[in-house]
């Protein structure tokens, strides 16, 4: 299986950039990963927060392939703890998906179309992060729940 997280926009933060890649070269060790981000929309002063998802949406909608299962990181979703986490993903594998897909909305979150084709809906927290610090958080965590599934010391319960 191979996993691929989805976002809008770039990360500025070139600490947070270093933080992010310091991750996904780890994650090298247990799976593929990649990271895609798409551009900002330009002259969104011009649009709705309507149109505004809706032109993201098609974006982020267009980056998937048959057969990817689709995943929106949403306040709205599923809390796991990290060891649940690292279950949910060890389900994934085993049903045999070929490319489980991540996204990050923009800032007034998805279109009703990415939500029609999401297969479920994960909550990092209660709270809300910048979209850029959810790339790092999400990244690690992703590290994290394979460490997890491989017994080795990075996570304490």
């Amino acid at each position: 299986m191979k996993i691929k997280l989805i976002a809008i926009g770039k990360t500025d933060d070139k600490d947070l950039n270093a933080l992010i890649m310091v991750y996904k070269e780890r994650l090298k060790h247990y799976i593929k990963f990649e990271l895609i981000i798409i551009p900002d929309i330009k002259n969104v002063k011009n649009l709705s927060q309507k149109q505004q998802k809706e032109k993201e949406g098609s974006l982020l909608l267009s980056k998937l392939h048959s057969g990817d299962q689709l995943i929106v990181l949403d306040e709205k979703g599923k809390d796991f703890r990290s060891v649940e986490f690292s279950n949910f993903l060890q389900k994934k594998m085993n049903s045999g998906i070929k490319q489980l897909v991540f996204v990050i909305g923009g800032p007034y979150g998805f279109s009703e179309e990415v939500y029609k084709k999401a297969q479920g809906k994960i909550s990092l927290s209660k709270m809300t992060f910048s979209h850029q610090m959810i790339r790092l958080f999400f990244t690690e965590q992703v590290y994290r729940a394979f460490t997890i599934l491989k017994n080795e010391p990075y996570h304490h319960e």
